[in-house]
């Protein structure tokens, strides 16, 4: 996901010659996403649910407890409006892009949060699901890496689809700045 979001970010930088670069890329991440998101309430529902396999790691820092929904929220808002943007007649075009441009500023701010919140263990822990040699008697390595292949392959699918009413909205030169 990191990778996803760091080349999404790049895009920002020249958006209009990579619009069709931002939606392909951003249609993925909605694939994944997802399923980050369901995995996570999936820990978290086990958790709470006294799961003691779930409940021997621990919660994460208060911190990230109370940035997650907001995390989960701001995402959704800045997903939902960047498809949306696609679709709305020209005259929606500028209050949805305001709501697109702000969600993000306010999404970059707790996602650094969070990021940095779950940066050393993610450092430590994700390669080991794709380094040869190293996932090697990892519980459900297999799984993860299903899903993880799944949820880019749902996500390009994605990307076909929605291909073009991006194509439309370039060519009706609505190019956001």
């Amino acid at each position: 996901m990191f990778l996803l979001l760091a080349l999404e970010g790049l895009t920002i930088l020249r958006i209009g010659p990579l619009l069709s670069w931002h939606v392909a890329i951003g249609m993925v991440l909605v694939s994944v996403f997802i399923a980050k998101a369901a995995s996570t309430f999936h820990r978290f529902s086990r958790y709470y649910l006294g799961d003691p396999a779930y409940r021997q790691k621990g919660p994460p820092p208060v911190a990230l407890r109370l940035a997650g929904p907001f995390v989960v929220a701001l995402t959704t808002v800045l997903l939902a409006s960047g498809i949306v943007l696609l679709y709305v007649p020209v005259a929606w075009r500028a209050p949805v892009l305001l709501v697109h441009k702000g969600s993000f500023v306010l999404w970059f701010g707790v996602m650094c949060l969070h990021v940095l919140g779950h940066f050393a263990e993610t450092v430590r822990r994700a390669p080991r699901d794709w380094v040869p040699g190293r996932a090697r008697g990892l519980a459900g390595v297999g799984a993860r890496r299903a899903a993880t292949l799944l949820s880019v392959a749902v996500g390009a699918g994605l990307a076909a689809v929605v291909m073009p009413a991006a194509s439309h909205y370039l060519s009706a030169g609505a190019v956001p700045h």
